[in-house]
């Protein structure tokens, strides 16, 4: 199929302009004023931004959660990301104790073959680190695997510091890129054990034993592990001021760090914990929600270029039959959001409506930055002859308003329900093929592995 869209306005991360865009196959075979339309299809898109696809670099679909595994598996977690624009997705396998490297993607590939309906790649979570894992790495690379995901957090999935510092360098000899979950849990678990002497069944407990200083903390002990091993490090799902200011100082003193927020720490804030009954179980993430002030201190973020990426972290639980596990100890309710398919649009609405930031931040840290920190680029990322032909055609007026009832998403509820956004995916190709409009999948397509190379910046 070709397609010719006809007077849109190209967004790159310098600003954007109007051209036609030609699409041949998967890719882009055109760019340029006053396209001849030859056999394409003509659609025009005058008043319409044209992005890359939007790339999310932080899912965990299919997780398995002990006794449940996650609402959105790879079909309804990648259809959901096609609604809203998002064409790749960058999912995190997890190794068991005394499982491979290699053992883990293969269960990450079953998974997602033939289920994933956008293209899909996986960062590596370590968690069992020993000489032989070590050994794994350079096989990691020849199968596409540049990133992997350490957590400073969990019993069952923290590495320790040394064990940090020596996957740092073991990392960077393949020239590629850790991301680390930041969380003291020791500090967790006192405040917690406090917390729970006075009452616990009370989501409102949950922001209190997660409070910034364990964030910003872990923060600054990683960014001192990777000054040591003389390597940069990317920070995911940073929340707050206090981590944010972390980050700050390292950078101001010469470190190279990159860092990723999501959208629910730039548009919800912790007070929401506190509705009526179980209702602030929605929730529970971790890092928690935090205080409208670091909200407002990330977006600051954002319009100074101090982010690389926005990822959601979605880990989406059903309200009525997961979440409940909690309903009297606020500890064991699952931990984890859904945002995969309104990501864009809560982004362009409360960022770019706002002021806060323009389109050329957009592209910048949805599409262009993350494309080249994970070896996709200038496969992904970017509108140019020769890359894929994934496409999002953003129409700026449209206004509609998000709920559970009429999401992709299999998840039960949304923590974003009822808002009224202004700013929607209208249409979104997939390498060529007309995938979504207006938030509907219109066409069943398959998604490819990203076999990934290694970091572009």
């Amino acid at each position: 199929m070709k397609y010719l869209l006809k007077n849109g306005r190209i967004v790159s991360s310098a600003g954007w302009y109007e051209a036609d865009l030609f699409l041949e196959g998967e890719k882009i075979t055109q760019l340029g004023q006053h396209l001849p339309a030859r056999d394409a299809q003509v659609i025009d898109v005058s008043g319409k931004y044209l992005f890359p696809g939007f790339v999310d670099t932080h899912t965990h679909f299919d997780l398995d959660a002990g006794d449940f595994h996650t609402a959105d598996d790879f079909f309804s977690g990648t259809q959901a990301a096609l609604a809203g624009g998002t064409t790749s997705v960058l999912d995190f396998t997890t190794q068991e104790k005394g499982e491979t490297l290699k053992q883990a993607l293969e269960n990450w590939h079953r998974l997602a073959e033939g289920k994933a309906c956008c293209d899909y790649g996986f960062h590596m979570s370590v968690t069992d680190w020993n000489p032989a894992v070590r050994m794994e790495l350079k096989d990691m690379t020849r199968l596409g695997v540049t990133s992997y995901k350490l957590y400073m957090a969990y019993d069952n999935l923290m590495v320790n510091d040394r064990e940090i510092l020596e996957i740092l360098e073991a990392v960077e000899e393949e020239k590629g890129i850790v991301g680390v979950h930041c969380e003291n849990p020791d500090i967790i678990k006192r405040i917690t054990a406090r917390l729970k002497q006075e009452e616990k069944n009370s989501p409102g407990l949950h922001p209190k034993s997660r409070p910034p200083e364990a964030e910003a903390e872990a923060v600054h002990r990683l960014l001192t592990l990777a000054k040591l091993a003389g390597t940069p490090v990317s920070l995911v799902h940073l929340s707050s001021f206090l981590g944010l200011r972390e980050l700050r100082r390292a950078r101001e003193e010469g470190q190279k760090i990159f860092a990723e927020t999501c959208p629910q720490y730039l548009v919800l804030e912790d007070s929401l914990y506190g509705k009526p009954g179980f209702a602030g179980a929605a929730y529970v993430c971790a890092p928690p929600l935090r205080k409208q002030r670091d909200v407002e201190s990330l977006w600051e973020a954002v319009a100074r270029g101090e982010f690389d990426m926005v990822g959601t972290d979605h880990c989406s639980f059903h309200m009525d039959s997961q979440k409940t596990r909690g309903i009297s100890d606020f500890t064991r309710i699952p931990g984890g959001v859904p945002g995969v398919e309104h990501r864009p649009a809560l982004f362009y609405h409360f960022g770019i409506n706002s002021g806060r930031t323009g389109v050329e931040q957009m592209c910048r840290l949805l599409s262009e930055r993350p494309a080249r920190l994970f070896g996709m680029y200038p496969k992904k990322g970017v509108l140019a002859p020769g890359s894929d032909a994934d496409v999002v055609v953003w129409n700026p007026e449209a206004e509609w308003r998000v709920t559970a009832a009429d999401q992709v998403q299999k998840v039960d509820y949304t923590p974003y329900e009822g808002m009224k956004l202004k700013g929607r995916a209208e249409k979104v190709f997939l390498r060529g093929r007309l995938a979504a409009e207006n938030g509907r999948i219109c066409q069943e397509t398959k998604g490819k592995y990203l076999f990934r190379g290694p970091r572009q910046l």
